[in-house]
C-alpha cells in the first residue's frame, strides 16, 4: 500500500525551438509513459504533466536566423512536438505552454512572493553588450573558442564538444551570435536567488533522506553541494519571457531555468481547479523525469525555490537518464544528426510500438548508450517478431484451427504445467519490483520473458503433433498459451499501448487490470477474434534508407564545416599572362577504358578539334558533357595519358567534398574567347 494519496509526474519541458529526437525520448518521455501508464494500471490517482518551454535564448536564435518571431517558432514547434508525442502515445493528461497567460501570471506572482519576503539579492555585474545590436548577450548569444578543449564554437554557458560548463567570460576571443562584432563588458542589474543559504538544508534533504535516488543523481547533487553553492540570477536582460514583475525591471525577463519550473505548476492548474492537492499536498508524491543535462536545476535549484516560496511540496523522486548517442556519435540538433520523432513517424507507420521498445531495451539508465538502425531492425526482427509476435500469433492460429476459435476447456496439468502457471505471478512481481524502482530496461526485459515462456512452452509441448493422438491435452496446452497471452496484454501495456491494443481485438477480451492477472484471466468457451501479426518484419532496404540519410547529413556537416585551403606563394602578372584560356565546346567524349576517373573529350577550342583526357569520369556522364562550354588551359604541354595525347586541361571547380563542377560562362560565348 503506497503511503501516498496521489502521484504527481512531470517530464523536462523540451524547447520549442524544434522537434523532438530519439535523445529526449530515451531520456525522459518513453520511461516517464511507461511508469505513469503502469500507476493509471494500479488503480493510482496520477497527474501526468508536459508542456512546451517556449521561452529562452534558443528560441530568439531560431527566429532571428529565420527572421520571424519568437511566437511564430513556438507556435510552430509547440505544435509539432504535441502531435507527435500524442501519436507515440505519450499520454500526458496536459501537455501545456509556458507562453499560456496562467503561465505568465503564475511565475511573475511567484517571483513577486519571493522578491517581497526578501528571498532575492541584487547584484551589479559586468556582462556582455553587444554596441551594434544594442543589446546585451545571454549566454548563447556568445561564442568564442573553449579554454579546455579549443573548439572554436563553444557557447558562453557551455562548450558542446567537451561538455564542460562555462562562464561568457572564460571563452578565448568571444563575440557576439547576433553580429559577430567582439563585445564589451557593461554593468547591469540582476536578482540572484541565494543557493548558498540553503545549502546545509539541501544536504540534509538529498544526502541524507534520499540515498535511495539513482546513483547518477545523487552523486552529480553531491558533486554540486560538495564543491559549495554559489548565488543564481533569477532573472536576464531579454526582451522574450516572463517580464519581472517590479519598477526598475525594464527590459529584463525571468530566467529560463526560474520560469521552466514553474511551468509545471500551471500547466497542473490548467488541468484542474483542484490543482493545489497536487502540489500542496505532502500526501501527493512528486516525481521528475528528466535528463542528466537538468538534474541540478530539478534537484537543487527548483527546490530551493519551492522551499522559500513556503506552501509547495518538494520532489519524492527525480530519475534522471543518461544520453542515448546515434551511430556511435553525441546527438545534436544544431547538426540535424538525429532521429527524429515527426520524420519516423512518417517512415515508420503503425510502429510506434517498436520504436518504445527499442527505447526502452537499450535505456540510457546508468550510463551513455548507443542507438544504431542494425540494433533497431535486430529486435524488432529477433524478438518482437520471433519471439512476442510469434507467439501470439501461433496461439490464436492453433486456436482457431483445432477448436472453432473458442478458448478450450483445460484437463488435468502436468508438472510443466504447474511450473509454467506458477511462473506468470513471478513474472509480475519481478516486472513490479523494477518498474517501481524505476528500472525499466529490466522491467521490459522480465515483461518480455513472460512471451519467452510461453513460446518456449508451445515449442517444447509441440500441440501441432500432439493433435494426432491426444486432443484433451491440446486443449490444455492452448489454453494455458492463451492465458499467458491475454496477462501479456496487460503486463506489456505500458511499454507498448498499441500493440496491447492490437492483442486485445485479436481475443476479443477487454481491459484485464493489473491486479486480476494471473490465471484464470480468460475463461473456456470465450469466441476469440481474427489472428492476425503483431509485428512485422522490417527488410534491409527500409533500414538502409534511414542509414543513407545519416550519411547523407554527415556529408552535408562536413561540408558547413569545411574551409577554404588557404592561398597558394604570390605569382607576378607576367606569369600569369602566360596562361591561355579559353572558352572550349565538347563535341565528343567517351569513357577510357579499364579506368574509373578519366574521360577523353574532343573539344571545340575555337582554335581547333584537340582531345584532351579529363578526369571527371566519377562525377558526369559522357552524355551529360556534350554540348557544354567549359574552360580549357590550351597551352598546357601535351602529355599522354593511358596511351592516349591529352592537348590540355578542362578547368574544374572541387568541392570540400571532392565532387567536381565546370568552370563555365554564364551565358553561350563563341568558343575560342579568351578568359583574363
Amino acid at each position: 500500500m503506497s503511503k501516498f494519496k496521489r502521484n504527481l509526474v512531470t517530464t523536462a519541458l523540451p524547447y520549442a525551438n524544434g522537434p523532438v529526437h530519439i535523445g529526449h525520448l530515451a531520456g525522459v518521455y518513453v520511461p516517464a509513459d511507461i511508469y505513469v501508464r503502469y500507476l493509471r494500471k494500479k488503480g493510482e490517482d496520477v497527474a501526468f504533466i508536459g508542456g512546451s518551454d517556449e521561452h529562452g535564448v534558443p528560441i530568439t536564435i531560431k527566429a532571428q536566423k529565420e527572421g520571424v518571431t519568437p511566437q511564430d517558432i513556438v507556435d510552430r514547434y509547440h505544435k509539432i512536438i504535441k502531435d507527435s508525442f500524442e501519436e507515440l502515445g505519450i499520454s500526458f493528461d496536459i501537455y501545456s505552454r509556458t507562453s499560456s497567460k496562467t503561465h505568465h501570471e503564475l511565475s511573475s506572482a511567484f517571483f513577486k512572493k519571493l522578491y517581497d519576503a526578501g528571498k532575492f539579492i541584487e547584484k551589479t555585474s559586468m556582462q556582455f553588450y553587444d554596441e551594434k545590436a544594442g543589446q546585451f548577450l545571454a549566454d548563447r548569444y556568445i561564442i568564442g573558442t573553449c579554454p579546455h578543449c579549443g573548439n572554436e564554437r563553444a557557447y558562453g554557458d557551455q562548450c558542446e564538444a567537451c561538455g564542460t560548463s562555462l562562464n561568457a567570460t572564460d571563452l578565448i576571443n568571444p563575440v557576439s551570435a547576433i553580429t559577430g562584432n567582439k563585445p564589451e563588458l557593461k554593468e547591469t542589474k540582476h536578482w540572484y536567488l541565494p543557493l548558498d543559504q540553503y545549502e546545509s538544508w539541501l544536504k540534509e534533504w538529498i544526502l541524507e533522506e534520499h540515498k535511495e535516488w539513482k546513483p547518477n543523481v545523487y552523486g552529480q547533487c553531491k558533486s554540486w553541494l560538495d564543491s559549495g553553492l554559489q548565488p543564481r540570477a533569477v532573472t536576464r536582460d531579454l526582451d522574450w519571457g516572463v517580464p519581472v514583475p517590479i519598477e526598475g525591471a525594464e527590459g529584463k525577463v525571468l530566467y529560463v531555468w526560474f520560469d521552466a519550473p514553474i511551468g509545471y505548476i500551471s500547466a497542473t492548474k490548467d488541468l484542474t481547479p483542484e490543482w493545489e492537492k497536487y502540489w500542496k499536498d505532502p500526501e501527493t508524491r512528486m516525481i521528475h523525469f528528466i535528463g542528466k543535462d537538468n538534474i541540478v536545476f530539478h534537484c537543487i535549484i527548483f527546490p530551493a525555490m519551492l522551499k522559500a516560496e513556503g506552501s509547495y511540496i518538494l520532489p519524492d523522486n527525480v530519475p534522471a537518464n543518461e544520453f542515448l548517442n546515434l551511430e556511435g556519435d553525441k546527438i545534436s540538433t544544431s547538426r540535424n544528426w538525429a532521429v527524429w520523432l515527426h520524420e519516423y513517424l512518417v517512415d515508420f507507420k503503425g510502429k510506434q510500438d517498436v520504436l518504445r521498445y527499442v527505447l526502452t531495451a537499450n535505456a540510457p539508465e546508468t550510463k551513455d548508450n548507443d542507438f544504431t538502425w542494425k540494433d533497431f531492425q535486430t529486435r524488432n526482427n529477433s524478438e518482437l517478431v520471433a519471439i512476442y509476435g510469434n507467439f501470439i500469433n501461433r496461439t490464436l492460429v492453433l486456436t482457431q484451427k483445432y477448436f472453432n476459435n473458442l478458448v478450450p476447456e483445460r484437463g488435468e496439468l502436468t508438472d510443466y504445467d504447474e511450473e509454467v502457471l506458477a511462473e506468470i505471478p513471478q513474472i509480475i512481481g519481478r516486472v513490479e519490483k523494477s518498474l517501481d524502482t524505476f528500472h525499466f530496461r529490466d522491467a521490459l526485459k522480465e515483461a518480455m520473458n513472460l512471451a519467452r515462456l510461453g513460446n518456449k512452452y508451445l515449442a517444447d509441448t509441440e500441440p501441432w503433433k500432439v493433435i494426432k493422438t491426444d486432443e484433451g491435452r491440446v486443449k490444455t496446452i492452448l489454453n494455458i498459451c492463451l492465458q499467458i497471452s491475454a496477462n501479456l496484454s496487460t503486463l506489456m501495456e505500458p511499454f507498448m499501448p498499441f500493440s496491447s491494443q492490437k492483442l486485445r481485438e485479436f481475443m476479443n477480451i477487454g481491459v484485464i487490470e493489473w491486479d486480476k492477472m494471473g490465471d484464470g484471466v480468460i475463461a473456456a468457451g470465450h469466441e476469440l477474434g481474427q489472428a492476425g501479426l503483431l509485428f512485422e518484419k522490417i527488410e534491409d532496404d527500409v533500414i538502409q534508407a534511414q542509414v543513407d540519410k545519416l550519411l547523407a547529413t554527415k556529408k552535408a556537416n562536413e561540408m558547413a564545416a569545411a574551409t577554404a585551403a588557404p592561398a597558394k606563394e604570390n605569382i607576378n602578372y607576367d606569369d600569369f599572362m602566360k596562361m591561355d584560356i579559353r572558352v572550349g565546346k565538347i563535341i565528343a567524349a567517351e569513357k577510357v577504358a579499364k579506368t574509373k576517373k578519366l574521360m577523353k573529350l574532343t573539344v571545340d577550342t575555337g582554335i581547333d578539334q584537340r582531345t584532351i583526357v579529363s578526369g571527371i569520369a566519377e562525377h558526369y556522364t559522357p552524355e551529360e558533357v556534350i554540348g557544354r562550354q567549359v574552360s580549357v588551359l590550351v597551352n598546357l604541354e601535351p602529355k599522354p595519358l593511358k596511351g592516349i595525347v591529352s592537348q590540355g586541361m578542362i578547368l574544374m571547380a572541387e568541392n570540400a567534398d571532392g565532387s567536381l563542377s565546370f568552370v563555365t560562362p554564364d551565358k553561350e560565348v563563341k568558343p575560342g574567347s579568351e578568359i583574363r
